[in-house]
Order: structure tokens, then sequence, then C-alpha cells
């Protein structure tokens, strides 16, 4: 069975909320819309307080190519556009409405009906993609339309769709493969389409059988697309990691991407939302998020609008358990903890963890015993320990020699610690300094206008 070569870990899977099938949150009466839920420049609002807007309605327009459209989640009163804290209380300016009723934008069609053809072209397509605020739905975040943008020079042979979700505890694109399988394939012939190429392949690792049996029922239908069971290990969802498992290349360093290897990736529920916004006209303003945890009542699969806040879906799971000791945007080795529960569901938002007890406290770092297991953990062939090391020491030309910009972030270093050093805390940070560094060379060296 295929699998990436090189590092990787496999932590407890913890997948609690595996068979609870997809249940729809009722709608939160005020909504906070981030214009900043994408890489890239932040989208620029459209609307101001006291404007009436509708369910699907344009309220943020893309601030430059590599950005997104932000769409309201609900009809009613635009009550603020300021400076809001996110999860990790960061001030950041963001649309706030207050809803009232659930009127929808004209255009949009909001029937289960499966529309199988698409008829469009490829630019039709990516227009659509773009015109909806399409983007990486696996956390990345990353503009669907600029991905299938293929730079001049380049060409696409296959695209990868990530079913891997090889993050403990979440299960929002299991299910998402499960409940919606047969839109998720359309929406994969559709980025084919795209892309013009003819091979698609879907990932998905073999903890997942039944979504493995049930897209290979339904892909006999579909020619060039194969599904691709996969080895069990963390992190397999990262784009580098899965080409290498499904296509057998290497990516190289930073600045090359995967179409650099002839590949394009869109995650699963991705690929779902690319199916409703080119064949019902949906924007993205809902998805299935997770909310999960050993001390949870009832850990669930839940689809949000955006911008709800996620103190709603952690009631619906039960509340909060008395032994909670950090709460978690996404899932335990890449997410972030949260310090401000009345934040909202984003576009990248795939899962809330709760953890409780032990698992929420940090053991007491120890001094390194150089045994290398971050070495061998490392899926990018890394030093951390000396990433970390150096970046303490301020190091910055020796970290961007030892290509820190290469770290996925995916915590394999830390999680096979020994001594429990925050090896991927320190990784960040230097990894966020060197950037900065190479942009503003960059900058200084563009010619002046």
């Amino acid at each position: 069975m295929k699998t990436f070569p090189i590092g990787g870990v496999h932590p407890s899977e913890n997948k609690l909320s595996c068979g609870k099938a997809i249940e729809v949150l009722p709608l939160p009466d005020v909504v906070a819309i981030p214009l900043a839920q994408h890489i890239g420049a932040p989208a620029v609002a459209k609307v101001a307080k006291g404007d009436k807007v509708l369910t699907g309605q344009l309220i943020a327009e893309a601030g430059s190519f590599m950005s997104a459209n932000i769409h309201s989640p609900v009809s009613g009163t635009v009550t603020a556009v300021d400076l809001v804290p996110n999860g990790q209380g960061i001030r950041q300016m963001m649309i706030t409405i207050k809803r009232e009723g659930d009127e929808w934008a004209e255009g949009i069609d909001r029937s289960e009906t499966l529309v199988r053809e698409c008829s469009l072209p490829a630019s039709e397509i990516v227009a659509k993609i773009k015109d909806a605020g399409i983007v990486g739905m696996g956390g990345a975040t990353f503009p669907t339309h600029v991905k299938l943008s293929v730079p001049p020079g380049k060409k696409a042979e296959a695209l990868i769709i990530n079913g891997v979700e090889c993050e403990p505890y979440l299960t929002s694109d299991h299910r998402t493969m499960l409940e919606h399988g047969e839109e998720l394939l359309v929406g994969v012939t559709i980025l084919m389409k795209a892309l013009d190429v003819k091979s698609a392949y879907v990932g998905i690792e073999n903890n997942k059988p039944d979504a493995i049996a049930h897209l290979r029922k339904l892909a006999a239908q579909y020619p060039g697309v194969e599904i691709v069971p996969l080895t069990v290990k963390y992190p397999q969802g990262g784009e580098k990691q899965l080409i290498a498992a499904i296509m057998g290349r290497q990516v190289p360093p930073p600045p090359a991407l995967p179409i650099d290897v002839g590949a394009v990736v869109c995650n699963a529920s991705t690929t779902y939302a690319v199916y409703r916004a080119v064949q019902k006209n949906m924007p993205l303003i809902e998805r299935v998020v997770t909310i999960t945890g050993k001390g949870l009542k009832e850990p669930k699969n839940l689809l949000a609008r955006m911008g709800t806040p996620i103190e709603t879906l952690i009631a619906a799971a039960g509340g909060l358990p008395e032994d909670a000791g950090k709460v978690i945007n996404g899932g335990p080795m890449m997410g972030r903890a949260m310090v401000n529960l009345a934040s909202p569901v984003t576009k990248g938002c795939s899962g809330i963890t709760v953890m409780s007890g032990r698992d929420a406290v940090r053991r007491e770092a120890s001094q390194c015993i150089k045994c290398a297991k971050c070495v061998a953990a490392c899926p990018m062939g890394l030093e951390p320990y000396l990433l970390s090391k150096m970046t303490q020491k301020k190091g910055w030309e020796t970290l961007e020699a030892q290509m820190i910009t290469s770290c996925i972030e995916c915590g394999c270093c830390q999680s096979t610690c020994p001594a429990y050093l925050p090896l991927l805390d320190w990784i960040r940070l230097g990894k966020q300094t060197v950037m900065g560094i190479i942009r503003q060379r960059a900058a200084a060296a563009a010619p002046k206008k």
C-alpha cells in the first residue's frame, strides 16, 4: 500500500465522530465574518453598517488575485464593519450581521438534485469558482481559482483529491465523502476539465474503509478517476507527502510548488464546494465542522454557516466538560489553541477539538538528549533540533540555509521528543522571521517605480 517515504508518525487516531452523520446546526442570531479567512490579501468590504443583505450575497470582494470573495451566510442587517477578536484574541476586521430570517439571493440552486453534466469551458469554471469564494478547506485556505490558474510554461498532468484527513480526531472530510460522494466525484470531473487533465486520484487512508468502498463503487461511472488507498501515517495529508505517496514524485524545496511536478492537489471538502459553486451557483457560506474531544458528551459533525460562534458548536455537542483544559481550532497536531470561543467558524475551520485532563497539559521540558527522533520523524528531511536551537540564537542566515521555510509545521518533531521540547513553537517563530527577511530582501531588490 502506498505512502510517503520520509519521516512521519502514527498518533492515536481518536476518530470519535467518524460514525456520526452530518447534522445541520440551527442558524445563529448574529454572525461575524472575517475579511481575512484565506491566504493572501484580505477581502474588501462592499457593505456598510445599516445595509440589508441576503444569504449568499457578495459582501466583500477579493482584494487582489491572491484573495477570495466573501458572501453573507445569513440574511439581515449589517451592524458593524470593525475590528473583532479572533480565536487567538487578535483583533481583525470583520463584518457583523444580525440575522433576520433566511432570505436567499437570486440564482442559487438550493435543491439536492444531482447535476452531472458541466458544459462550461475551463475559463468559465475557474471564474465561477472565483466568484463563489472557494478556498482550500483542509486548513491551508489557498484560493482555489489561483491553484487552477496554471502559470505559463507549466502543465498539470494529474489532479489529486486529498481525502486523507490524517489529523487525529477530525472527521469532516470523511463524512463528506460518505454523504456527498456523488457530488464530490462530479466536482472531480469539473476540476479535471478546468485543468485539462485526464487522470485524477482520490487518496484516502486505509482507516476509512467505508469511504474507500463507497467512492470506488461510484467512481466506476467516472472515467479517469481512481480511488487510492493509503497506509495510515501522519502527515500524509500534506500536499508534498500526498504527491510523493500517489505519484512517486518529490516536490523541490520552496519556492517550488506541486505544479512543478505536474500535480494539483485539492481537498475533498473543497471539491464538494466546487461542485456546488459550478453546478448550483452556491457560494462558500457553510461547511462541515467536527466538534470533538474525549470529554465531550456527544462529538458531532455539524454543517455550520460561516460566522457561527465556536461556542455554539460546543454547546450543540453538550457543552465544555468540567475538566476541559484547552480548545483547539483544528486538530491536536497542527491546530491553534483558542482563547476566545465567541470567535467565528471560518472557511478553513475543519474541526474544533476539546482537550481534557492530562491531554491538555504540556509536560515540563528537559534537556535535549541528542536522540535524533525529531530528525527521523520529520517528513521534510529537516533537523528540527537544530532549527529550534538556531531560532533561539537568532541565527537567521543559518536557518535560511537549513531550509526552515520548507517546514510544513506538522508537529511530528514535537510529538516524538522524549524531552518534551517545544520544537514546533520555536521553529514557527524562526520560519516566520526568515520569511519576513526574504520578503524584505525581495522588496529592496525590486525595481523602483
